[in-house]
């Protein structure tokens, strides 16, 4: 099969198109002839050697895929079944999805009945985990809540949004860009704020008539203080992402950087989190239209490279996916 190797940590050429043996599944794994996969910016830290002792090189990266079952010993999954695969050491323990073929541990795969086209389906299963995650773990959302969405334009922001209008919340989100006004309001955002890289504490209040309830962190250590502020009394404030690209808060002082009575929370689980059955209800949506998927450009596999230059370059509105 063909494979994008990270052999040693570096820029995107760090990512070598080789041939690779075909993987052979044990017992109790699933072997996964890829249609499509997500990119993912866990995925370009973890090609500049920023994941740490967790993963050894040379690897081939990558956190989800969708395709269909080439083999499956030991499991209930049945050769030809159409399926998505997700996180649980994928593409860091073990190899991972950018290649052609995938072996993965049984427990993060999910059987998906669907005739969503290749590109849509693969942007779909990681972005459906992180937002689901964020919004049910890590801020405990609720109908009636108002939630604050800071990086509102990247894909999770975009699925969070629709994600809980669904379930009966409020929403603001931010874009740097007022081009993108457009695809947050399709999303479901109620409140489209301007950010001019100042506080957006007034806005926030502007827009709910006080802080708000849930506040979603996308951006990350960065921004992470004036989102603290946007959260009013018994807040809950989630960092999920960190497209700021700063994995560690300088100066965190407790007692200065958290508003009395405001909890701060972050979201970084895996496949254990969803069930198929929330995963299937998910995917229907998107093909019945009830959720927009906002998806950027599709590559092909022979075109990484240059996939993870356009996503470092942060020139995305939405979802990359490449289709092998």
């Amino acid at each position: 099969m063909k494979a994008a190797v990270v052999f040693s940590p570096g820029g995107p050429e760090a990512l070598e198109l080789v041939e690779c043996p075909d993987p052979e599944p044990e017992e109790g794994e699933v072997v996964i002839r890829i249609r499509a996969f997500g990119l993912n910016r866990a995925e370009l830290f973890t090609r500049q050697g920023d994941s740490g002792d967790a993963v050894a090189f040379p690897r081939i990266i990558g956190i989800e895929c969708v395709g269909e079952v080439v083999a499956a010993p030991g499991t209930a999954f049945a050769e030809g079944q159409r399926v998505a695969a997700m996180m649980g050491g994928m593409g860091r323990s073990y190899d991972g999805s950018y290649a052609e073929m995938t072996r993965v541990p049984a427990r993060s795969v999910f059987a998906v009945e669907t005739n969503l086209d290749w590109a849509t389906f693969g942007a779909l299963p990681e972005m459906f985990q992180t937002s689901q995650g964020s919004l049910s773990m890590g801020l405990e959302g609720k109908s009636g809540d108002t939630l604050f969405i800071r990086g509102g334009t990247s894909s999770i922001g975009l699925t969070v949004a629709s994600l809980a209008r669904r379930a009966g919340m409020t929403v603001a989100a931010t874009t740097r860009n007022a081009s993108k006004q457009a695809a947050l309001e399709r999303a479901g955002v109620d409140h489209v704020i301007l950010d001019d890289g100042g506080s957006l504490v007034g806005p926030v209040h502007e827009a709910f008539g006080r802080g708000a309830d849930a506040v979603l962190d996308l951006i990350g250590t960065t921004t992470l203080r004036d989102s603290l502020r946007c959260a009013g009394p018994g807040g809950r404030v989630c960092m999920t992402g960190i497209l700021g690209g700063r994995w560690v808060w300088d100066g965190f002082e407790p007692f200065l950087d958290l508003p009395n009575g405001v909890f701060l929370t972050s979201y970084s689980g895996g496949s254990e989190d969803v069930t198929a059955v929330q995963l299937q209800d998910f995917v229907d949506d998107v093909a019945a239209g009830k959720i927009a998927v906002g998806l950027d450009r599709i590559f092909s596999l022979d075109e990484i490279v240059e996939a993870h230059r356009y996503m470092e370059a942060n020139r995305a509105k939405g979802k990359l996916v490449v289709v092998p």
